[in-house]
């Protein structure tokens, strides 16, 4: 600690270490504040590419402002060291959070996803992907800032090394990273939806002794429903879970943006029961969990089901490191229940005895009426999921096409379709920016095909900040979910300094999220340099006051001076430094030398005659005669006047 970095960043203490970087608490020394200094491990920046791409993400990563970002202060090297300044947010982490609390309410986990979600989607629209979403990555300020950091690290690092693939936590990792695939927007997608699980049932969806069993768990399983865990949560956030971790990336939400309105959705539309559910609140206890088992037996009376197969159709499944069974999602366990009820409805209908002896001959009529009717039923059947209605169609992509279009592209693979309405920070009002289900999904032509349309980017208002301070400015836009642009300072004459003046866009204008507002700001009157007029006539130093902006006054009495003329200025108040337009400056006038009588001292000797004018504050010369034996004043010139002190008398001793 204390040694100091590029003679620059000096280093105060370790805060944390990872399998990339270490990172330190420093103070930037240039602009005396602090800063978190991320060093990255000697074995990744061997390659010089690695600095490179460090470079490049680090510049792309500045120029990101967000108020849900850590921002991104400087990059370097120094020596055989590699490091990235970032904003230093005192406080903790959302991992400390969870683990200090275990659960936590939707409530709690959905405030701290907006903010995770709308810095990701302010990321997403500058072109930035994170790669690296987790609880360790989320900072929770002192005062109350939530915000994400690392942005660019983990693609820097992984482009010009073997292990891209693992960069991220393994347990937040997206399917299509494990198979090597690129990262996009959607890749962080799944992160938050694996936090979101985590945040609510207090661990991962997937857990295993070596991280590979991990990583096969994305790729083979589907993410169960937190109410598996959670009895009595709400089906919205079950939901909410599914759409973020979708294997297929092209049914997820396409970026941060569009997930958001979603998220809003539903935080308004949850009751607060459902807001502030807990288990205790909200779980089961051993008597409902006989009531559910009662009624499961009670669904399913009549069936050939054997528990194993209730179990499997109905009872949350577990996975391990050596078996790894996906969870039916709450939708196919409904469905299900309802085959199960048809089943049993069938069974009712079919009599178990005859209650009389009938004609063995009209038996077998009746009996192969029956079995004309089956097979024309299941003829039907067959054609009605064969090539009907109910066949298995794949669905097209109808990404950026107009409602018309789309729903002509659908039409001709036989599927009929509805609209729903959602922001897009990159598709066009009015275009389809995907489907549910997605592009490529197998679906039941019967079934209607969801068409998700843009209403355009979801928009913000521009606050009015005009009159107010810099510092309610930048609330204010957090607050409004738009970025602090250019701050330009002005002097101004009225405003005080801080005060801002002006801002582009004006207010009332709806932006999108993070656009930067430029402010002109005040920096107060602008400072005047006073001029010196000391020994200037009146009237001239009257002028070079007033023209530079300030205003004079004068001293109530003028006094003597015997090197300044009468009229002239003696002094001023102030002697110099800096006014503001309109300040005074006092001058003092002077009204000439004093005038003083000169007594005469003809005949006396000279010594008293020069010891006595000076006395009198004269100046005086001597002229000797004959060597001035006798030192007696023979004459003086001027005598018995009065004169301007500080003349000089002239006497003539003998």
């Amino acid at each position: 600690m204390g040694s100091v970095i590029d003679d620059r960043y000096q280093v105060l203490s370790k805060i944390a270490a990872g399998g990339m970087s270490v990172v330190y608490l420093a103070i930037d020394t240039r602009l005396d504040r602090h800063v978190a200094l991320k060093v990255l491990h000697h074995h990744l920046v061997t390659d010089s590419r690695v600095l490179d791409r460090l470079s490049q993400e680090a510049k792309a990563a500045a120029k990101l402002s967000h108020p849900h970002v850590v921002g991104m202060l400087d990059q370097g090297s120094d020596g055989d060291l590699a490091y990235l300044v970032m904003e230093y947010i005192p406080g903790q982490t959302l991992r400390d959070v969870m683990e200090a609390r275990g659960k936590l309410t939707p409530r709690l986990a959905l405030a701290y996803l907006d903010a995770i979600v709308e810095g990701l989607g302010a990321a997403h629209a500058a072109g930035l992907v994170h790669r690296d979403v987790k609880p360790e990555n989320v900072l929770l300020a002192d005062d109350g800032r939530i915000k994400i950091g690392d942005f660019g690290l983990s693609r820097a690092v992984s482009t010009s090394t073997s292990t891209s693939s693992l960069l991220g936590t393994v347990a937040y990792l997206a399917p299509e990273l494990v198979n090597g695939h690129t990262a996009d927007a959607r890749s962080d997608i799944y992160s938050v939806g694996i936090m979101l699980y985590e945040m609510l049932v207090g661990h991962p969806p997937y857990q295993g002794d070596v991280p590979v069993s991990v990583l096969m768990q994305h790729i083979n399983s589907t993410v169960p429903a937190p109410s598996w865990e959670l009895p009595g949560l709400s089906g919205e956030l079950d939901e909410l879970v599914r759409f973020c971790t979708e294997p297929d990336p092209e049914s997820r939400p396409a970026n941060g943006f569009a997930l958001l309105e979603d998220l809003r959705h539903i935080r308004r539309t949850l009751s607060d029961e459902e807001l502030d559910y807990t288990q205790s609140s909200g779980g089961q206890t051993t008597e409902d969990m006989g009531q559910r088992t009662e009624l499961i037996d009670n669904r399913f009376a009549g069936t050939s089901l054997l528990p194993t197969q209730l179990e499997t159709a109905y009872l949350p499944q577990q996975l391990n490191s050596t078996t790894m069974i996906d969870r039916p999602s709450p939708r196919e366990a409904k469905k299900s229940a309802r085959q199960a009820q048809k089943d049993r409805a069938r069974n009712a209908a079919i009599p178990t005895a005859q209650l009389r002896r009938g004609n063995s001959r009209r038996r077998g009529y009746i009996w192969l009426a029956i079995v004309l009717v089956l097979a024309v039923l299941a003829g039907i059947a067959g054609w009605f999921f064969g090539i009907g209605p109910g066949s298995l169609g794949t669905v097209p992509d109808v990404h950026n096409q107009t409602v018309a279009q789309a729903q002509a592209t659908l039409s001709a693979q036989g599927f009929s379709s509805n609209t729903r309405d959602v922001n897009d920070e990159t598709v066009p009002a009015g275009l389809v920016v995907s489907s549910d289900p997605g592009p490529k999904s197998s679906q039941r032509r019967f079934l209607a095909v969801a068409l998700l349309v843009s209403k355009g980017p979801v928009l913000h208002e521009v606050p009015t900040l005009t009159n107010g301070t810099l510092d309610a400015a930048k609330t204010a836009l957090n607050q409004a979910s738009l970025a602090l642009g250019t701050v330009t300072e002005h002097y101004d004459e009225q405003a005080a300094a801080g005060t801002v003046l002006s801002q582009d866009p004006k207010p009332g204008a709806n932006l999108r999220g993070a656009t930067p507002i430029n402010l002109v700001v005040s920096k107060g009157p602008q400072p005047i340099n006073v001029p010196s007029v000391v020994g200037q006539a009146q009237d001239v130093a009257a002028k070079a006051l007033t023209d530079v902006g300030l205003t004079v006054k004068y001293a109530a009495n003028a006094v003597n001076d015997k090197t300044i003329p009468a009229g002239a200025v003696v002094s001023q108040t102030p002697a110099g430094g800096t006014l503001t337009k309109g300040s005074p400056v006092t001058l003092t006038l002077s009204k000439g030398p004093k005038m003083v009588h000169v007594p005469s001292y003809i005949g006396k000797q000279a010594d008293v005659a020069i010891k006595e004018l000076e006395k009198l504050g004269f100046k005086v010369k001597k002229n000797d005669v004959l060597g001035g034996f006798f030192g007696t004043v023979r004459d003086q010139s001027p005598v018995d006047k009065d004169v301007p002190e500080g003349s000089t008398i002239t006497i003539t001793v003998v």
